[in-house]
Order: structure tokens, then C-alpha cells, then sequence
């Protein structure tokens, strides 16, 4: 009636079934955390990553630079320092509203930022050698923390101050006379200014612009060559 088995058998229980249950549920868990963690630390990297680029490549490149004499009646010096820019290969839009300078002179270390002292065409920037104080002594115009800027060349006319194509080149106008403090009449022959440009994304550029050795020959207003 009965059949003999000489072979082990074994029997699942309840208690056997949820203990498998809790393994498969705290897997899982656990999957789900790496997965989380996996995907979080994968954004950071990509933000990382692009920050990095953006420092790398968001920046301009200075073309071309140039200065204006200036008699002071004890002298000639250079007074306006000119540089014409346009943006680096592989940059992304660049604004002068959010762009920093750096200048360092023999006598002067300033943070620059930029000053709209255009008039309404975007071309003609009037009087930048006058500034004023708090108490708004000194006439308008830039002060010893500002630089200006107007467009040569604005592929669509409406960008400035923005550089927003590599067509466009804009001229960055930095006045000695006012940056390097009263006393000063801008720099004198020999002087060099370090320029570092810095974008709100900290591409930066740099330029050392050393004054010629010899300024006789020149007039009041001439431009030479840095």
C-alpha cells in the first residue's frame, strides 16, 4: 500500500518562504540605491564636465591691441588701452555685462567691470575719461573700476554687448588715466599692463601690452601699436 523511498526528501515550510520573500525584497532595495546612486553621481560627472568645458572654451580672444597717447603738458603717456575681441574657437555666447578684468600695472592691481558709456548707436563712446564719485563729484563717465566697450562688427546688429558669433568683434576700452588713480596721467613709456579677461563661466585670457620705449613723434589723441 505504501512505497518505500530510501532517498532524502525535504519540505519547504512558511517560515523558509519568507525568508526567501525578505532576501528578494532587500535585493531589491538595494538595486534601487545603487541605481539612484549611479544616476546622481552620472549628472554630477555630465555637470562637471561641461563646467570644465565651459571654462575651457566660453572665453574670448583678444585680435588685436592698441593704445592712445595722450599730452599731459609734463609729457606724453598712454592713457586708453584698446583691444579688439572676438570669441574663442568652440565658445558659447559671451556677455561684457557678466565679463571681469583683471589689470595689473607696475603701480595699480584692479577688478574692472563693465560700463555701458556708449551713446544710443552703440558707436560713439563720448567723454569715458571723466567719472564720479559717490557724491557724483567729477562729471559722469567711467570710474577706476569700469571698462567700456563698443561693437565693430555685430553680425546681427542687435547682440552687443554680447558676443554672440564668431563674426562679431567688439573693442574693449580701458582708461589708464582714471584706473591707476589720481596723480596719474595713464602709463608712461616702459610701463607693461597685464590683462586677464574672465567670463562669468572663468574662461579666461590673458595679455601683457608694454609701452613703446619712445613716444616723441606722437600727438595728442595718435595710436601706437602695443
Amino acid at each position: 500500500m505504501f512505497e518505500k523511498f530510501d532517498a532524502d526528501r525535504g519540505q519547504v515550510g512558511i517560515g523558509t518562504l519568507i525568508v526567501f520573500i525578505a532576501m528578494v525584497l532587500v535585493a531589491a532595495i538595494a538595486a534601487g540605491v545603487l541605481v539612484n546612486t549611479a544616476g546622481f553621481l552620472q549628472a554630477t560627472a555630465q555637470d562637471a564636465g561641461q563646467e570644465s568645458v565651459n571654462k575651457v572654451t566660453n572665453r574670448v580672444d583678444v585680435v588685436s591691441t592698441h593704445g592712445v597717447v595722450n599730452d599731459t603738458g609734463d609729457g606724453l603717456t598712454v592713457d586708453s588701452l584698446n583691444l579688439t575681441v572676438r570669441l574663442a574657437a568652440g565658445s558659447g555666447s559671451v556677455s561684457l555685462e557678466d565679463t571681469t578684468i583683471k589689470y595689473v600695472s607696475d603701480s595699480t592691481a584692479r577688478n574692472l567691470i563693465y560700463d555701458d558709456a556708449s551713446s544710443a548707436d552703440g558707436e560713439s563712446l563720448g567723454n569715458v575719461s571723466q567719472w564720479q564719485d559717490d557724491t557724483g563729484v567729477g562729471g559722469e563717465g567711467l570710474n577706476e573700476t569700469e571698462f567700456t566697450a563698443y561693437a565693430l562688427e555685430d553680425g546681427d546688429d542687435t547682440s552687443f554687448p554680447v558676443l554672440s558669433g564668431q563674426g562679431d568683434r567688439f573693442e574693449l576700452v580701458i582708461n589708464t588715466s582714471v584706473v591707476e588713480g589720481a596723480g596719474q596721467d595713464g602709463v608712461s613709456t616702459g610701463d607693461s599692463v597685464k590683462l586677464e579677461i574672465t567670463s562669468r563661466s572663468g574662461g579666461s585670457s590673458q595679455v601683457i601690452m608694454t609701452m613703446p620705449q619712445q613716444l616723441a613723434g606722437k600727438n595728442d589723441n595718435d595710436p601706437i601699436a602695443l
